[in-house]
Formats: C-alpha cells, structure tokens, sequence
C-alpha cells in the first residue's frame, strides 16, 4: 500500500479560484472529536490543526510557537492541549531526545460505536 504522502505528491487536479475557503484548503476533523465532551475546546482545536498539517504538510509539524500562532493561544496553552490530548489517549509522542523533534501520533479512539454512528435521516409523511 502506498503511503499518503506519495499519493498526495501527484496532483491531477489544478485548482484556480480566488475563493480563500477553497484555495487555502480546508481540514475535515471527525464529528467524534468535536462532540467529545472529554475534550476541551483548546484540545479539538489542537486536534484539529494537527489533522490540518497531517494533511497539508505530509508528515511536517512545526513547533509550538507555530501551533500557538494558528490556534492563536500561547505557546503554554499549546503544551496544556497536547498533554491534556495525550492522557486522553487521542495522541502519542514519542520523544526521539535532545536536540531532535518528537514524533505526534494522532489516534481515532471510538469507545461507544452508537453515539458515533447515525441512522440515515428519512422523510416521514
């Protein structure tokens, strides 16, 4: 199986627009996250952005002034979310030592199924 970040290299599609919301991509973040009431906001945002430069960027993350700057909190608010993610079992890191960047595991945990899945809406006459 070939890895995303191949896949994403070849582009067939040119997209020319001026619409912003198009042109600057856009990130899809599961429903399950964003209903999570284990979840601060702070840490779906986190979430959220980290699934934006899982996409966007391969497999590049920057640093946490950087996630700060997007999520547009402090660079300690950052390092609460991702702690608060990781106790929470929605994201790993595994800490390579000094001088070297640690690598972010994000996880999809879905513990109750029925809460997460939904029946198709259906017109009733």
């Amino acid at each position: 199986m070939e890895h995303i970040g191949a896949l994403l290299k070849e582009r067939d599609i040119i997209l020319e627009t001026q619409d912003p919301v198009v042109a600057y991509r856009f990130t899809q973040v599961p429903n399950f996250i964003l209903k999570n009431k284990q979840l601060t906001v702070g840490e779906k945002m986190t979430f959220a952005i980290f699934l934006s430069y899982a996409w966007h960027n391969e497999h590049c993350l920057p640093g946490q002034e950087k996630l700060a700057e997007d999520i547009g909190v402090t660079r300690q608010s950052v390092n609460t979310f991702v702690k608060g993610l990781e106790k929470k079992g929605f994201l790993t890191i595994q800490r390579r030592g000094l001088g070297k960047t640690n690598i972010y595991t994000l996880r999809y945990h879905v513990k109750n199924h029925k809460s997460v899945v939904h029946k198709p809406w259906r017109k009733t006459s």
